[in-house]
Protein backbone atom coordinates (compact mmCIF):
# COMPACT_ATOMS: atom_id res chain seq x y z
CA UNK A 1 0.00 0.00 0.00
CA UNK A 2 1.21 3.84 -0.72
CA UNK A 3 1.84 6.30 1.54
CA UNK A 4 -0.95 8.53 -0.53
CA UNK A 5 -3.27 5.79 -0.04
CA UNK A 6 -2.72 5.24 4.00
CA UNK A 7 -2.72 8.85 4.62
CA UNK A 8 -5.90 9.18 2.29
CA UNK A 9 -7.55 6.42 4.35
CA UNK A 10 -6.17 8.18 7.55
CA UNK A 11 -7.83 11.25 6.36
CA UNK A 12 -11.06 9.97 5.72
CA UNK A 13 -11.50 8.19 8.92
CA UNK A 14 -10.35 11.21 10.52
CA UNK A 15 -12.92 13.05 9.09
CA UNK A 16 -15.67 10.71 9.56
CA UNK A 17 -14.82 10.67 13.00
CA UNK A 18 -15.03 14.32 13.22
CA UNK A 19 -18.62 14.21 11.41
CA UNK A 20 -19.81 12.13 14.18
CA UNK A 21 -18.44 14.04 16.61
CA UNK A 22 -20.23 17.55 15.23
CA UNK A 23 -23.36 14.92 14.92
CA UNK A 24 -23.36 13.83 18.40
CA UNK A 25 -22.30 17.74 19.67
CA UNK A 26 -25.55 19.34 18.13
CA UNK A 27 -27.99 16.58 19.55
CA UNK A 28 -26.52 17.43 23.36
CA UNK A 29 -26.69 21.17 22.11
CA UNK A 30 -30.39 20.95 21.34
CA UNK A 31 -31.83 20.35 25.24
CA UNK A 32 -35.12 18.98 26.15
CA UNK A 33 -37.40 22.39 26.55
CA UNK A 34 -37.24 23.90 30.15
CA UNK A 35 -39.76 23.05 32.33
CA UNK A 36 -42.00 26.32 33.24
CA UNK A 37 -44.08 26.58 36.61
CA UNK A 38 -47.01 28.33 36.30
CA UNK A 39 -48.28 27.44 40.55
CA UNK A 40 -46.34 26.23 43.15
CA UNK A 41 -48.32 24.50 45.98
CA UNK A 42 -47.55 22.79 49.44
CA UNK A 43 -49.30 19.98 50.63
CA UNK A 44 -48.94 19.60 54.52
CA UNK A 45 -51.86 17.05 55.48
CA UNK A 46 -50.04 13.81 55.76
CA UNK A 47 -47.87 15.78 58.06
CA UNK A 48 -50.57 17.09 60.37
CA UNK A 49 -50.93 13.64 61.25
CA UNK A 50 -47.52 12.86 62.46
CA UNK A 51 -46.16 15.69 63.31
CA UNK A 52 -48.78 17.84 64.60
CA UNK A 53 -50.67 21.34 63.46
CA UNK A 54 -48.09 23.89 64.60
CA UNK A 55 -45.29 21.94 63.02
CA UNK A 56 -47.84 21.43 59.46
CA UNK A 57 -48.38 25.36 59.30
CA UNK A 58 -44.93 26.35 60.09
CA UNK A 59 -43.66 24.57 56.88
CA UNK A 60 -46.75 25.75 55.29
CA UNK A 61 -45.73 29.00 56.02
CA UNK A 62 -41.71 28.52 55.39
CA UNK A 63 -41.98 26.28 52.13
CA UNK A 64 -43.54 27.93 49.58
CA UNK A 65 -41.16 31.32 50.21
CA UNK A 66 -38.15 28.66 49.58
CA UNK A 67 -39.55 27.03 46.85
CA UNK A 68 -40.16 30.16 44.67
CA UNK A 69 -36.99 31.19 45.76
CA UNK A 70 -35.24 27.98 44.48
CA UNK A 71 -37.25 28.24 41.00
CA UNK A 72 -37.30 31.27 40.10
CA UNK A 73 -35.78 31.15 37.07
CA UNK A 74 -38.35 28.18 36.02
CA UNK A 75 -41.40 30.76 37.39
CA UNK A 76 -43.67 32.07 34.68
CA UNK A 77 -47.28 32.83 36.92
CA UNK A 78 -48.67 33.86 32.97
CA UNK A 79 -47.48 30.65 31.21
CA UNK A 80 -50.94 29.10 29.93
CA UNK A 81 -49.40 25.33 29.26
CA UNK A 82 -47.26 26.22 32.78
CA UNK A 83 -47.15 23.28 34.51
CA UNK A 84 -47.82 23.22 38.90
CA UNK A 85 -45.72 21.95 41.17
CA UNK A 86 -46.99 20.47 44.64
CA UNK A 87 -44.99 19.93 47.54
CA UNK A 88 -46.31 17.41 49.72
CA UNK A 89 -44.40 17.33 52.97
CA UNK A 90 -45.09 13.70 54.71
CA UNK A 91 -42.80 13.77 57.81
CA UNK A 92 -40.55 16.14 59.89
CA UNK A 93 -38.03 14.40 62.14
CA UNK A 94 -36.30 16.30 64.76
CA UNK A 95 -33.24 14.36 66.32
CA UNK A 96 -33.61 14.31 69.60
CA UNK A 97 -30.59 16.47 71.88
CA UNK A 98 -27.90 13.80 73.16
CA UNK A 99 -28.68 11.08 70.25
CA UNK A 100 -25.25 12.28 68.30
CA UNK A 101 -22.75 12.98 70.97
CA UNK A 102 -21.31 15.98 71.66
CA UNK A 103 -21.54 17.74 67.59
CA UNK A 104 -24.81 19.33 66.10
CA UNK A 105 -27.94 16.88 65.33
CA UNK A 106 -29.38 16.67 61.74
CA UNK A 107 -33.04 17.28 61.09
CA UNK A 108 -34.68 15.67 58.44
CA UNK A 109 -37.77 16.36 55.94
CA UNK A 110 -39.44 13.77 54.13
CA UNK A 111 -41.75 14.49 51.15
CA UNK A 112 -42.85 14.26 47.19
CA UNK A 113 -42.62 16.33 44.66
CA UNK A 114 -45.17 16.46 41.69
CA UNK A 115 -45.34 17.99 38.30
CA UNK A 116 -48.37 18.19 36.83
CA UNK A 117 -49.82 19.64 33.52
CA UNK A 118 -52.69 20.23 31.51
CA UNK A 119 -51.44 16.87 30.02
CA UNK A 120 -51.64 15.19 32.93
CA UNK A 121 -48.64 13.98 35.94
CA UNK A 122 -45.68 14.81 34.24
CA UNK A 123 -42.82 13.60 37.35
CA UNK A 124 -43.47 12.59 40.74
CA UNK A 125 -39.93 12.19 42.66
CA UNK A 126 -39.61 11.35 46.43
CA UNK A 127 -36.87 14.22 48.34
CA UNK A 128 -35.43 14.12 51.50
CA UNK A 129 -33.61 16.74 53.05
CA UNK A 130 -31.38 17.05 56.48
CA UNK A 131 -30.87 20.34 58.03
CA UNK A 132 -27.90 20.70 61.16
CA UNK A 133 -28.77 22.02 64.52
CA UNK A 134 -26.35 23.15 66.86
CA UNK A 135 -28.30 22.83 70.39
CA UNK A 136 -28.14 25.94 72.44
CA UNK A 137 -28.69 27.03 76.35
CA UNK A 138 -31.92 29.63 75.00
CA UNK A 139 -33.15 26.20 73.15
CA UNK A 140 -35.24 25.52 76.44
CA UNK A 141 -36.91 28.63 77.47
CA UNK A 142 -37.92 29.65 73.97
CA UNK A 143 -39.36 26.25 73.04
CA UNK A 144 -41.72 27.44 70.14
CA UNK A 145 -38.71 29.77 68.81
CA UNK A 146 -36.02 26.81 68.69
CA UNK A 147 -38.77 24.40 66.74
CA UNK A 148 -39.82 27.31 64.64
CA UNK A 149 -36.66 28.03 63.52
CA UNK A 150 -35.34 24.13 62.94
CA UNK A 151 -38.21 23.71 60.16
CA UNK A 152 -37.54 27.18 58.22
CA UNK A 153 -33.98 25.56 58.44
CA UNK A 154 -35.68 22.45 57.11
CA UNK A 155 -38.19 23.61 54.46
CA UNK A 156 -34.70 26.08 52.94
CA UNK A 157 -32.93 22.49 52.65
CA UNK A 158 -35.81 20.87 51.16
CA UNK A 159 -36.54 23.93 48.70
CA UNK A 160 -32.86 23.89 47.97
CA UNK A 161 -32.76 20.11 46.56
CA UNK A 162 -36.25 20.15 44.50
CA UNK A 163 -34.21 21.88 41.02
CA UNK A 164 -31.87 19.07 41.62
CA UNK A 165 -34.52 16.34 41.99
CA UNK A 166 -36.76 17.61 39.32
CA UNK A 167 -33.68 17.87 37.15
CA UNK A 168 -33.20 21.54 35.88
Amino acid sequence: MSISCATRRAALSMLGAFAGLSIGAVRAAVAPPVVRLRDIRVDVWPLRGSAGDQIADWVEDELPRDLMKALAPYIAPGERNGATLLARVDNVDFAAAGGRGAGGLTDSIEGVLIVGSRGGLAARTPLRAVASYQPGAVDQPLFEEAYHSRVAALAEAFAGWAPRQLGI
